[in-house]
């Protein structure tokens, strides 16, 4: 009974480790049964699941009315039944876990709930009123992102919506405001130019009705309709310019600046706060496994070395037995046979350091024929191509191959030229292999060598076809010729990576790409909900001819309101909602504002609440991210416990730096628990070969980095706030003191 209890308590302590490791706030019910029903909850193949139906359930809008490839309404509507039974099945799934008082105050499970319901009842009316042969509408498909919104898995979009919320006081004032000018200017431009008479180059009246007015000069703050808007009044006078000019700086750079400024203050503000919580949740978190685990040695309470090891076993079951020794290592410096509670807090951040284990390798040639590897032509070419300087000569080669590209392709020097490159390059490759051991040059984090590598490969095998369809029957492909071209300027990329300033800002461009995802999901939502709503109010409004076509209001786009309109002079007429994938295409238009003032003459108050919506206040806001991305980049230092288990890596001997990585000498053989390197002793590693090392800065998320700072500022016996409090921290309180966090975030 008291095995099966202690086996119970780690097992629950487990949950909370790995709660703290991916910054899970989840509450749990601690029972046994609940326990075990949390961890498949969390288990990836449930996630993927209810992503993989929820994807489902927004792509069934390219087959349903009005639809991009046609399904049966029984087909589809079967379908979405099965998705929503997913989605109940993972509710119910998420109250069995959970304490039943927080399920039922969470608003995310009662959206989902009412999203359900309501979807049903809109299925059932729509499908008997289709039996009936009466049209109708589907309501509810607009409602499908709070599928992809409110289930426990997207909590990095809702963090997103909740942003957006936090921000939307501040931007209203500053909004109304820049209205309130528009407004002023369009009364200004009524009076200046209503009675002069002028004419458009269409030869309508200009700037004779308010209303118009009002939307040209929204409009001119895009920049979209600029100068167009202003020639009929600078060709009357010159001075009227000023006017303009005027209303730009207003309006398009003071007002569209202090919108950014505003949205990433408040950004920055909420984002910290955000990152407090996570941290403080994150240690609570860890403070309750260790009670789970504590027993009492002399005055302090740990948790035994065994009980340890047995957690880390659970938390994190692929890492190997080396890996896992030196964790304790570093948790336990003095070797006593226990974890304090200072050192048990890290392990979650221990955990998320990524530590690669490594071999030495020798060169296979060095072992075939040694006396030829190392002899001393062996070793110039070797440190010839070590040496700093092949890299820059390849590098000006590439420089020198980009002038070439550019020249014409028919040119004879040209297409040999092309030929000596190849030559140049499938050498550069020949003499790294021959340096550098081959499993090391190949290894798995070794992009650039990959990349390089298929490049060429690639590069060689469509050209050499590309000059046998030549030779054979006169005849190009175009498809062959195209993927010459663009392999030959994907070669140009690889310098990107051996210029110092370039690496940090693409280490930076990596490490939002986990974020960006987070903003594309934002993206989808707010696109897909505006789609099926346009698609409601303007399907069939607008159709689209062949250029040639001698069908009735072909010219007009399909609608006799657009004669005449600059919309179908522009032939836009495949800028509709006549399906899903249209409808995405025209609001991409809008979000880029390039003619959106032409797109938008059918329906402009929804267009407008689009761009307000994406361009003013989600676009600022990727922006304010990108903005905190890139000077915490720039900014922030190595965290303590990184530096701890370097400290420690160093100290056994069997560390290696990064400079040895690139060089080649050692392979990236990360180790699992079916595929150990060594056994337990740590200390009889380096006589094995085995080394270790810190994975590459590369890939660490901005939340993290955040994350890791403001937890550098909270004292080691500080255990924070109550769970309540943490949950209820607001961007005001001052809890603990930390300049240091607040002046970087």
């Amino acid at each position: 009974i008291a095995s099966v209890a202690a086996q119970e308590d780690l097992l629950l302590a487990a949950a909370y480790v790995y709660d703290a490791q991916y910054n899970r706030n989840i509450p749990f019910e601690t029972s046994p049964q609940a326990v075990r029903l949390y961890y498949l909850y969390n288990h990836w193949t449930m996630q993927a699941a209810t992503y993989f139906f929820i994807f489902v359930d927004l792509f069934l809008a390219v087959f349903e009315d009005p639809a991009v490839y046609p399904l049966p309404f029984l087909a589809t509507s079967l379908v979405e039944v099965l998705c929503l039974l997913v989605f109940f099945s993972r509710l119910v799934h998420f109250a069995k876990v959970t304490p039943r008082n927080v399920f039922w105050k969470d608003t995310k499970n009662i959206c989902i709930m009412i999203a359900i319901l309501v979807t049903l009842i809109d299925l059932i009316i729509y499908g008997a009123l289709k039996i009936s042969n009466i049209n109708s509408i589907r309501w509810s498909r607009f409602l499908r992102p709070i599928f992809l919104i409110n289930f426990a898995e997207s909590r990095q979009i809702r963090r997103v919506f909740r942003s957006i919320r936090n921000t939307l006081p501040e931007i209203t004032y500053v909004f109304l405001l820049f209205m309130f000018s528009v407004l002023m200017f369009s009364l200004m431009a009524l009076k200046l130019f209503g009675d002069r008479n002028l004419r458009t180059v269409e030869g309508s009246p200009y700037f004779t009705n308010y209303l118009e007015i009002v939307f040209d000069l929204y409009v001119l703050v895009t920049t979209a309709n600029s100068p167009d808007v202003m020639m009929p009044a600078f060709d009357f006078s010159w001075w009227y310019s000023l006017f303009f000019i005027t209303y730009v700086v207003i309006n398009t750079y003071l007002f569209m600046s202090v919108f950014l400024a505003v949205v990433y203050n408040n950004y920055r503000k909420h984002l910290k706060n955000e990152i407090r919580k996570l941290a403080y949740m994150k240690r609570h978190k860890m403070i309750e496994a260790f009670n789970i685990l504590k027993v009492k040695e002399g005055t302090e309470y740990v948790v035994q070395e065994a009980q340890w090891k047995e957690l880390v076993k659970l938390v994190a079951p692929d890492i190997s037995t080396s890996h896992r020794e030196l964790l304790l290592r570093v948790s336990d410096e003095e070797q006593k046979g226990y974890v304090d509670k200072k050192s048990f807090v890290r392990l979650a951040d221990l955990l998320n350091i990524q530590v690669i284990a490594m071999r030495i390798q020798t060169h296979p040639l060095e072992h075939w024929i040694p006396h030829v590897y190392n002899s001393a032509v062996s070793l110039f070419i070797r440190s010839m191509v070590q040496h700093k300087g092949f890299v820059w000569t390849y590098d000006v080669i590439i420089l020198i191959n980009a002038v070439f590209i550019a020249l014409d392709e028919e040119n004879p020097l040209i297409s040999y030229a092309e030929w000596v490159f190849l030559s140049l390059y499938i050498l550069e490759i020949l003499l790294k292999v021959y340096t550098y051991e081959p499993r090391a040059f190949f290894a798995k984090t070794q992009f650039w060598n990959w990349f390089d590598t298929s490049i060429i490969i690639a590069a060689l095998i469509a050209t050499i076809l590309n000059t046998s369809l030549k030779s054979a029957s006169q005849y190009n492909s175009q498809q062959v010729l195209d993927i010459v071209f663009i392999l030959r300027v994907l070669r140009l990329i690889r310098i990107v990576d051996s210029i110092q300033r370039f690496r940090v800002i693409m280490n930076t461009l990596i490490n939002i790409v986990p974020t960006m995802l987070t903003f594309g999901g934002l993206a989808l939502v707010v696109y897909y909900m505006f789609a099926i709503i346009g698609m409601e109010l303007f399907q069939g409004k607008i159709q689209f001819f062949p250029r040639n076509s001698t069908a009735h209001h072909a010219l007009e786009c399909g609608n006799p309101a657009l004669k005449d309109s600059l919309f179908a002079r522009a032939k836009y007429c495949k800028n509709n909602f006549n399906d899903i994938t249209s409808s995405f295409v025209v609001l991409m238009e809008l979000t880029v504002v390039n003619q959106w003032h032409d797109i938008l003459s059918a329906a402009k108050l929804y267009f407008i609440a689009f761009h307000i919506v994406v361009v003013i206040m989600i676009i600022n806001i990727l922006i304010a991210f990108i903005l905190e991305a890139f000077f915490v980049e720039y900014s922030l230092e190595k965290s303590e416990v990184e530096t701890a288990i370097e400290r420690k890596i160093q100290e056994l001997g069997v560390g290696i730096q990064e400079e040895e990585l690139r060089d080649g000498k050692l392979i990236d053989n990360m180790e699992t628990s079916e595929n150990d390197l060594g056994g337990e002793e740590i200390t009889k590693k380096k006589s094995k070969g085995l080394m270790f090392k810190i994975a590459s800065k590369r890939y660490r998320t901005v939340d993290a980095l955040l994350q890791r700072m403001f937890e550098a500022e909270i004292l080691p016996e500080d255990d924070g706030p109550s769970v309540e409090e943490i949950l209820n921290l607001s961007p005001a309180d001052v809890y603990p003191k930390n300049p240091t966090f607040d002046s970087a975030a």
